[in-house]
């Protein structure tokens, strides 16, 4: 018997995921367990194991597009066996999804001028009443871009983020670039050469890859995008200042050189340089616990508890998980639920809901292991505050008695909300931080 493939629900607040890349194609065998596609929520990207072992029979969604989640999107089966029950919730067979030419319940002809359509219509406030994704509703309207002409190409004709970025385009393109977008499906690229900041005939590129003598073109991934927009949008609706001190560093060394070496009974020799700095963050935040808040517009959240988030580098993009009640865990607890949460973001295993920007209460960001020195870490609205931690470096410093040594420092880069919290708190939690760094005891 055929076997549904099933978009998961990746946490309650997923609705859409977008495929990202087919790994197996139509006809292929396959073996339960084996990666047959990569996918991407607003949040993360993951890979999806097949549920069953025989030959992809149907696929029936293309990479790029749209899925809501817990919709047949492929039928693993025998040669032979229909695939016709599974086509619920596909393009193909959706009763619900209106046709191309029917738009918000308006016949609008096969051929017609996008340009002057787009034009007519000032405002995108009857978006609600058309197919369209959250995210390119959203986009619509921070570009001001008019949807009730846009032709969607994600599933039912359903409009998705691609569509704006190609109608948004198209209010800056020559004549001939329109008619190129529209017959050979070429994108805009970065920059236009035209006439009034126009895309013409030269400036198209396929949306992948392009490569020129001097330079490439590479399409950005959807997570990339998604990151994008998120830093964008910290840096215009909030207020953001940053704050340097440096800490001594050598009881940080003293104590990763204990661990590494295997004397401790109590702490592995996993424990690194990040894990205490983290473990001494959480006690300057229970000290300072102002810092440890969401700002909400007209109010602000502060926490009792801390549930820390932690910026991970993975080759699918930053992502930033949340370790709950961060502030019950000893120092070897606290290196063990880091690594497990960094490990599970570089699989793609990582449960989407740690990964919104509301579950952690503060961030730290540490980019020491590249020899960075000083940085600025972006907030991740809403919460308040976010302490980028910087490379070790030794400077001079009284030894005492007019003896002028040279010590080891770790530099620490605190980002605040100033709509939230003002300089002269910001400052003192990063002076207790600084404090709790050089005085830390461990037994």
């Amino acid at each position: 018997m055929a076997t549904p493939v099933i978009m998961p629900r990746q946490g309650q607040s997923v609705e859409t995921c977008i495929i990202a890349q087919w790994l197996r194609k139509k006809g292929d065998q396959v073996n339960m367990g084996d990666i047959i596609l990569s996918y991407e929520t607003d949040k993360a990207a993951f890979e999806l194991e097949s549920p069953a072992s025989g030959t992809l029979l149907e696929i029936f969604y293309n990479e790029g597009e749209e899925v809501r989640v817990l919709s047949n999107i492929a039928v693993i089966g025998q040669p032979g066996e229909s695939t016709d029950e599974f086509r619920t919730g596909s393009s193909a067979s959706a009763p619900d999804q209106k046709t191309d030419a029917q738009i918000s319940g308006e016949t609008i002809p096969k051929a017609y001028d996008k340009k002057a359509e787009f034009l007519k219509a000032a405002t995108v406030s009857d978006s609600t009443e058309i197919k369209i994704s959250p995210r390119a509703r959203s986009l619509a309207e921070r570009l001001n871009v008019p949807v009730s002409g846009i032709k969607g190409s994600g599933p039912g004709g359903r409009i998705i983020e691609r569509d704006i970025e190609t109608a948004a385009a198209e209010l800056r393109t020559t004549p001939l670039a329109s008619e190129i977008i529209e017959k050979e499906g070429l994108l805009p690229g970065r920059e236009a050469t035209g006439p009034a900041g126009r895309f013409r005939k030269a400036d198209l590129i396929t949306g992948e890859t392009v490569k020129q003598d001097e330079f490439t073109i590479n399409s950005i991934s959807n997570i990339r995008s998604i990151i994008a927009e998120k830093m964008q949008a910290s840096l215009q609706n909030s207020a953001q200042l940053t704050h340097h001190l440096s800490a001594d560093a050598r009881k940080l060394l003293e104590y990763r050189k204990i661990f590494k070496s295997g004397q401790s009974k109590k702490y592995n020799e996993n424990i690194t340089i990040n894990d205490i700095v983290c473990y001494a963050v959480i006690k300057a935040l229970k000290t300072k616990p102002e810092i440890n808040s969401h700002f909400l517009g007209d109010s602000i959240k502060t926490f009792h508890k801390v549930h820390l988030g932690i910026a991970v580098d993975t080759d699918r993009g930053l992502m930033v998980p949340a370790l709950r009640n961060a502030d019950d865990m000893s120092l070897q607890k606290l290196s063990d639920g880091l690594k497990a949460l960094s490990d599970k973001c570089r699989k793609g295993s990582i449960d989407p809901e740690f990964l919104a920007s509301t579950s952690a209460t503060f961030t730290v960001s540490n980019l020491g292991s590249y020899g960075i020195e000083i940085f600025t870490p972006v907030l991740n609205l809403p919460q308040v505050g976010i302490l980028g931690v910087n490379t070790i470096i030794y400077r001079p410093a009284d030894m005492g008695d007019g003896v002028i040594g040279f010590i080891p420092v770790i530099g620490l880069s605190l980002t605040y909300d100033h709509r939230a919290i003002d300089g002269g708190p910001a400052s003192v939690f990063l002076r207790e931080v600084k404090q709790q760094i050089e005085g830390l005891e461990l037994e």
